[in-house]
């Protein structure tokens, strides 16, 4: 057979498609179906507009935190906190035993941390003069 390589900064959506579904079906063919279910907690303001969310899914019995922002004006309200609390609740009730997040902000880092996330692994200089660090937490 023969190939080519092709990098693309904008790759198809139905090409994305096709890696993931073949990845998918690889992986429940080796470890059993991963039961990816997205999850997201969104904290909206009086007028309907997002002002904190988080975003992720369950799989394999763990949640993964993709995403968690705060608006600016909302920083230091425990809304981060909140939101952990009821992602973490809802992926107890889909049968997960663990939770992870990961960031490079020291201010995230300090606030997951007092949650009860430990961190497990980081990478140096991502980016440059910052550390990602990755964080778990063995849910009850």
């Amino acid at each position: 057979m023969k190939t080519s390589l092709e990098i693309t900064a904008e790759p198809l959506p139905q090409d994305l498609a096709f890696l993931s579904g073949n990845l998918a079906a690889f992986n429940d063919a080796d470890v059993g179906a991963s039961g990816r279910k997205p999850l997201a907690v969104l904290v909206r303001d009086e007028h309907g507009a997002i002002v904190a969310g988080i975003s992720g899914y369950t799989a394999w019995g763990w949640l993964y935190v993709q995403w968690l922002w705060v608006a600016e004006k909302l920083r230091g309200q425990s809304l981060a906190a909140g939101m952990l609390d009821a992602a973490e609740r809802e992926a107890i009730a889909r049968g997960c035993h663990g939770a992870w997040i990961d960031t490079f902000n020291p201010t995230a880092e300090k606030v997951y941390r007092r949650q009860g996330y430990e961190p497990f692994g980081e990478l140096p200089d991502f980016p440059v003069g910052r550390r990602r660090v990755f964080l778990q937490k063995k849910l009850p």
